[in-house]
């Protein structure tokens, strides 16, 4: 296999999603419409979605073998993800995710259960080569120590790193001095900027108050109202493509990893953005979540239609 241009170090679940009407309320039970399981976590979603757009990318997890952890990664290879770099430890259960997914308005809430992505440990993130890579990307479903070090490691030797700062954890600000590019929700940044003891504020002063703590570009994402992107040299709005969403859950791991797969193949600012949105967009007006994410093809088609 070709060297990897990007390595994404993340989470690998075994989500189980229940469709419902609606989300239920706090003591609500509610009749379910189906259910589905799927491969999940957002390390391997962000690098099923940058596989199937292109990208030369490798997958850095821990997947516990129990539960049938093992066919995980398989299903990871046949998308073409290196998985060279994934510990399977024979006596650990890998994570997993509960998902329910409102028909109304296609919004989600989601449980997770760490099990084997809690224990990755600073000696597995030592012994990764990065060398000749682009880009690392991670998320805060893995120990944040961990991240902390495989960034550190990576800053050292030129790679520029992507932050997706989802879930939101205390303790993730400590991150920022060490990301290039921070990729966050509206939510999410403003709990980061309220821990960093920032008030509410709308995208862009969100964005950046978040840059000025060390990412070099700051990306949050609006949903249904499209991108706010923020670094040196200024602020761009970008608007949502107007489709029907009918699943959302997975959507911004579409977009993560739609935004590297085109920062890694040196496309503009701008370009890589329109990708990143156009993805997402293929993304949420499907359901499911790996299921939904678009193969190059889908992205470009779209990007030649007119709005």
């Amino acid at each position: 296999m070709t060297a990897p241009e990007i390595l994404v170090l993340g989470s690998v679940n075994r989500d189980l999603i229940v469709h419902a009407p609606r989300l239920p309320l706090p003591g609500e039970t509610l009749r379910g419409q189906r259910f589905g399981s799927c491969l999940g976590g957002k390390g391997a979603n962000q690098s099923v979605a940058a596989a199937r757009l292109g990208a030369r990318v490798a997958l850095a997890a821990r997947v516990g073998l129990r539960e049938n952890g093992a066919a995980m990664v398989e299903q990871l290879k046949g998308e073409g993800v290196d998985t060279s770099a994934v510990a399977q430890p024979a006596d650990e259960v890998p994570g997993v995710a509960l998902i329910v997914v409102g028909a109304e308005d296609a919004e989600n809430q989601i449980v997770t259960v760490a099990g084997s992505n809690g224990t990755l440990p600073l000696a597995q993130i030592e012994a990764l080569e990065l060398t000749g890579l682009r880009w690392l990307v991670a998320q805060q479903e893995l120990p944040l120590e961990s991240i902390a070090r495989a960034f550190e490691r990576a800053r050292a030797l030129g790679v520029r790193t992507l932050l997706n700062a989802a879930p939101y954890r205390p303790g993730c600000e400590a991150l920022l001095p060490l990301v290039d590019v921070l990729v966050v929700n509206a939510l999410e940044a403003q709990a980061l900027v309220t821990t960093l003891g920032g008030g509410a504020a709308g995208p862009e002063s969100l964005a950046q108050a978040l840059r000025a703590k060390g990412p070099a570009a700051v990306l949050v994402s609006l949903g249904a109202q499209g991108l706010c992107w923020v670094d040196a040299d200024g602020v761009r709005l970008v608007s949502a493509r107007p489709v029907k969403a009918v699943d959302t859950v997975g959507a911004g791991d579409t977009l993560v990893g739609a935004l590297v797969t085109a920062l890694a193949e040196g496309q503009s600012i701008a370009e890589a953005l329109g990708f990143a949105q156009a993805a997402a967009a293929l993304a949420v007006s499907r359901t499911g979540v790996q299921d939904a994410m678009p193969h190059r093809g889908e992205v470009e088609q779209l990007l030649g239609e007119k709005n």
